[in-house]
């Protein structure tokens, strides 16, 4: 039977994108929940520094075995995959908690593990997937979508889980989770994903093997002037982002007298910067030559919104500047993922956008070790 021309292009991505954003917030509320059940716990920073490590580690490090692997394998059943592996660890934790009453530090850092290794396959598939679901004119409205998702669940899930944690404990927000994860993971099978032609080998040759395919992306790039240009601009990007991210939560509460109330209504307006970032990408979809919205968004983020928090003394330019520079990041990551979709042939997707993430994501534990030091 074949599937229904109605959920094919545009609109099957809005399916998928729903049951995305339904994912984030789920995944969003539990990530903050365990945050304040861990200090909670320990009292310790270093406890929450190494749950995010353990998350973080293995995403960065199997990221170019994860693209070899969604270019060998069935996009759609890895998309699925990596929505089930958490959600499987979810009710693990839930089932524990049940039963036992506790969470034990070392069975959620071994569950970060777990859904960090697969989430290393979730960004290579699902991008590489919409490079064919869709039309190239609307790369950029979609990769402003799924900003929009993840801003509005930065927004929404801190409260959620907080208005369900005190009362009711972590047990109803893992529940809540589970229930997202199951409604992404529908949202997938119900909407046809095609996959790319199979990537042609030359006569006479072998197949590359998974070491020679996972070191692919880095070659391709490399190979790529425009694209190398593109992707260390981008990466570059990223670490001032992250650096001045660091350094201005101790400014901001050194000159408040270390007032959580005003970094939090710092964080939550350039929160909806992101918002409304996101929604002028997901219905505009960017300039026509997506290059200049790459280099005009990272000129305004980079300029606009660092030189007003700089020069600010008090929360109001503090927040007019930080809603500034994440007004323009939707901007920004929806034309450069419109040009990588765009560039680099489907077959070899995978490879290559791991590659990409890999970089991009290495960026921000180097800012994070050499920002913490000079804003002491």
């Amino acid at each position: 039977m074949s599937n229904p021309p109605r959920l094919s292009g545009m609109r099957g991505f809005t399916i998928i994108w729903f049951g995305q954003l339904v994912s984030f917030l789920g995944t969003g509320m539990t990530n903050f929940a365990l945050s304040f059940y861990i200090f909670e716990k320990t009292g310790q920073a270093t406890a929450l520094t190494i749950a995010i490590f353990c998350f973080v580690a293995p995403s960065i490090i199997l990221s170019p075995l994860a693209g070899a692997l969604v270019d060998r394998w069935n996009r759609k059943t890895l998309i699925v995959v990596t929505d089930l592996s958490a959600g499987v660890v979810t009710l693990v934790w839930l089932f524990i908690l049940l039963t036992a009453g506790d969470l034990q530090l070392w069975q959620i850092y071994l569950g970060n593990v777990i859904t960090g290794a697969f989430n290393a396959l979730q960004f290579p598939a699902f991008s590489a997937a919409v490079s064919l679901m869709i039309p190239k004119e609307q790369f950029g409205r979609a990769a402003g979508m799924l900003d929009f998702a993840g801003a509005a669940s930065n927004i929404l899930a801190p409260a959620f889980a907080g208005a369900l944690l005190g009362p009711f404990g972590l047990v109803p927000i893992l529940l809540v989770d589970v229930v997202t994860f199951v409604t992404a993971i529908l949202a997938v099978l119900i909407v046809p994903i095609p996959q790319p032609a199979p990537e042609e080998i030359p006569a006479g040759s072998k197949r590359p093997s998974l070491w020679q395919d996972s070191i692919f992306g880095f070659k391709y790039i490399r190979a790529r002037p425009s694209l190398l240009g593109l992707q260390f601009a981008f990466t570059a990007l990223n670490f001032i982002s992250a650096f001045g991210a660091i350094i201005a939560t101790p400014m901001i509460l050194a000159r408040t007298l270390n007032n959580a109330g005003s970094l939090a209504t710092v964080q939550s307006i350039a929160a909806f910067g992101g918002v409304a970032g996101g929604l002028i990408m997901s219905t505009w979809g960017g300039p026509k030559r997506k290059v200049k919205g790459v280099l005009l968004g990272m000129s305004a983020e980079s300029l606009l919104g660092p030189v007003i928090i700089g020069l600010a003394r008090a929360v109001p330019g503090w927040a007019a500047g930080s809603f500034l520079s994440q007004l323009f990041i939707p901007i920004i990551n929806g034309s450069n993922q419109a040009i990588w979709q765009a560039k680099v042939p489907p077959a070899v997707q995978g490879r290559v956008f791991a590659t990409r993430r890999m970089i991009a994501q290495i960026s921000f534990p180097v800012a994070v070790l050499l920002a913490g030091p000079l804003a002491d």
